[in-house]
């Protein structure tokens, strides 16, 4: 059997696990379930979920470059170009042709943008509200903390 076809098995010896019992698998379905139901409730703004998550990003922090647009939506630098080319042509955000300084271009909302962003935060916190209406208070804040604490787990550096 090679590497990569390895069955994961309980610590039980039992045979292999379920797919669904595992933590990675389950945050997976989570996020591709999550982003499947916003895209469609996004649709008949004709926004994507990344589209919608450059939005927001620009909300709290105007003027952000290329890059941390980039990084804050999961995407590469050139995926992010063409995904502001695309909300600027339809006149939601505004970037100087020039950097004033270096090569950075900041990118502001405009008033449409603002405006479409706000019908999307509607549409958004449904999708979210209807994600977490399973748990209670208590449970979601330990779910928050937990995921935040695997995060920052995976994106320490290793101890070789």
């Amino acid at each position: 059997m090679s590497q990569g076809s390895k069955d994961h098995t309980a610590g039980t010896g039992d045979g292999p696990v379920e797919l669904e019992s595992l933590l990675g698998y389950q945050l997976k379905h989570l996020q591709t379930a999550l982003r499947s139901t916003m895209d469609e409730t996004l649709r008949p703004l004709q926004l994507t979920t990344p589209q919608y998550n450059c939005l927001e990003q620009l909300r709290r922090r105007p003027g952000a470059s290329n890059s941390e647009l980039a990084r804050g939506a999961f995407v590469t630098r050139q995926t992010m170009n063409t995904l502001l080319r695309g909300l600027q042509d339809r006149g939601l955000i505004t970037r100087p042709a020039t950097a004033e300084s270096g090569r950075v271009l900041p990118t502001r909302l405009t008033s449409a943008g603002v405006e479409l962003l706000a019908r999307a935060v509607s549409r958004v916190e449904v999708v979210t509200t209807r994600m977490v209406s399973p748990l209670d208070d208590e449970t979601r804040t330990m779910v928050t903390e937990a995921l935040g604490r695997c995060i920052a787990a995976l994106e320490e550096p290793e101890n070789r």
